[in-house]
């Protein structure tokens, strides 16, 4: 009751003035059945004007801190939010966070619209930030439509650490449902997970006009303040929020994002003659023959050789088996078995998988 009278009688007519919000696609928001809205993240004022122009309630995942405040004014902050359809979301991770996306997979049970922003955050400087996977978990469960919105100038309006907002226009545009069901069954795969992620944010992307940039805004964040550099895992920071450090479902941008580079060049095969791990190596093959007939004693007169003359070694090369003897084979590089092939690289154990030319 609160929630129609603050946007039909109060609110909404006071805002529509002021700020003569324009909206594209709004036929694109079913009249009846669930459905999640996946919005960009600018300010907080999002959450005010786009559930404002949709004829009807958008529940959002709203940040825990917001239903915790203390003293009066943590008390009436608790109490707005819960009387415009706000639910709490715990982002510390693990099965707090799990429990609070059942919150948000009862809305859809029963035949809501849903709120979510999938950056998990509002963009530090306007760009938009890698999705979280919880808005995948969350359609694929269910089996429902997801509906990129938008938001366009909200951050001009109340930009981050601004109380009171410029009065300006500002826009939106709600972009076709996607459809998902080609994933049915496979709502636990973190590979479907991030690619469904991935294809919301290039629609958000596509609608805004954003610069994309593939990395989590909650890091970028964190990095600014000179606090961490560490990424957060992507369940523990599935969650949704309307607000400043508005925290969307995850989930671990990239699985659509934007392309990734292409791999390197493919290392070059080795030249010619580059000696292969070859098997191991043979075993030495039959003993020599034995040398022929004792050649002739020299005649009388002929010198003998001194008492200290060297003596052929026993592996002395004998007559007809020679180096340059024809019968010997083709000649093979030193220190590789006979038979290993010195050619060109096979390609085995070659990790990118180049093929050689015939």
């Amino acid at each position: 009751m609160f929630y129609w009278v603050m946007k039909r009688i109060f609110l909404g007519p006071v805002l529509r003035t002021l700020f003569r919000p324009w909206v594209k696609g709004l036929d694109n928001v079913p009249a009846e059945g669930a459905a999640i809205i996946a919005s960009n993240h600018l300010s907080f004022s999002d959450s005010i004007f786009m559930p404002l122009m949709v004829p009807r309630p958008v529940i959002f995942l709203a940040k825990l801190e917001y239903f915790t405040g203390t003293g009066l004014k943590g008390r009436l902050t608790a109490l707005f939010f819960r009387l415009t359809n706000q639910l709490p979301m715990d982002r510390s991770g693990g099965a707090a966070s799990a429990a609070s996306l059942e919150a948000g997979m009862d809305v859809l049970t029963h035949g809501g619209l849903l709120g979510i922003y999938p950056e998990g955050t509002r963009s530090p400087d306007g760009r938009l930030y890698r999705g979280k996977v919880g808005v995948a978990r969350l359609a694929l469960a269910a089996g429902v439509p997801v509906i990129p919105v938008a938001m366009i100038g909200t951050d001009k309006v109340q930009p981050i650490g601004k109380r009171l907002p410029h009065i300006r226009r500002i826009g939106m545009i709600f972009g076709e449902p996607l459809d998902f069901s080609r994933y049915q069954g496979m709502a636990d795969d973190r590979l479907i997970q991030r690619s469904v992620a991935d294809e919301i944010m290039y629609e958000l992307m596509r609608l805004s006009g954003q610069e994309y940039v593939d990395e989590y805004a909650a890091v970028v964040k964190l990095q600014l303040a000179g606090k961490a550099t560490a990424v957060p895992a992507d369940a523990g920071a599935a969650a949704a929020e309307p607000g400043a450090g508005a925290a969307g479902p995850d989930a671990a941008p990239a699985e659509p994002g934007p392309v990734p580079a292409e791999p390197g060049p493919v290392p070059a095969e080795p030249g010619p003659g580059a000696a292969q791990p070859g098997p191991v190596p043979a075993q030495p093959g039959p003993v020599p023959a034995q040398p022929g007939p004792v050649p002739a004693q020299p005649g009388p007169g002929a010198a003998q050789p001194g008492p200290g003359a060297a003596q052929p070694g026993p592996g002395a090369a004998q007559p007809g088996i020679g180096p340059d003897d024809s019968s010997a084979g083709p000649e093979h590089l030193p220190g590789v078995p006979p038979g290993t092939e010195t050619g060109r690289d096979s390609g085995e154990g070659n990790d990118v998988g180049s093929s050689r030319s015939a």
